[in-house]
């Protein structure tokens, strides 16, 4: 084991808006609680009203705001915690970053095809997008640059959410991150 259960690290948690990032991080964060371990997500939205207010959907503005949360989550991994972050993050330059300050970082690429995220749109946001409502939206009019090697990779429009998260249990006792007993 990495020093468990003494060394935190972070799940960061990367895909298009719809994809299931919100969704599979609090199963996840909810299976770590049940272990009593120090888990804190934070998730784009909510990062976004609080920590991020006043930034925009720039390109620079986007950068900006997962360098905070990069800040952020490297703070709460180096005492210990576990950190999930769950943000669209769309560029790869950003989450490389992220990855560097962090260290233990472990990214999931919440992969969803694009279509089916446009058919889920809990918030509406595509259709807002598409009716040009909404600038610089991610997978519209802006681009989302996958990831070139995640850690783990869930397909949400094949996999059952339990399913998704079994992998990414299954993949963090593999990188030696939790104990086999929590999957």
């Amino acid at each position: 084991m990495k020093n468990y259960p003494n060394s935190g690290f972070t799940v960061w948690f990367t895909g298009l808006p719809g994809a299931g990032k919100s969704t599979l991080s609090k199963m996840l964060a909810e299976r770590l609680k049940q272990f009593h371990l120090p888990v804190q997500i934070l998730d784009g939205d909510e990062v976004r009203k609080r920590l991020t207010k006043g930034l925009g959907y720039s390109h620079e503005d986007r950068e900006e705001n997962i360098r905070r949360i990069a800040y952020v989550a490297k703070l709460l991994t180096n005492i210990g915690g576990i950190t999930i972050v769950a943000a669209i993050s769309p560029y790869l330059n950003s989450r490389e970053e992220a990855r560097a300050e962090i260290k233990d970082f472990v990214e999931v690429f919440v992969q969803c095809p694009l279509q089916m995220c446009i058919q889920r749109d809990p918030k509406g946001l595509y259709a807002k997008a598409n009716r040009g409502e909404i600038s610089n939206f991610t997978g519209i009019s802006d681009p989302y640059e996958p990831p070139e090697k995640p850690e783990i990779i869930v397909r949400t429009d094949e996999e059952k959410p339990e399913e998704s998260l079994q992998k990414i249990l299954t993949e963090l006792v593999k990188l030696k991150y939790i104990p086999e007993s929590l999957i």
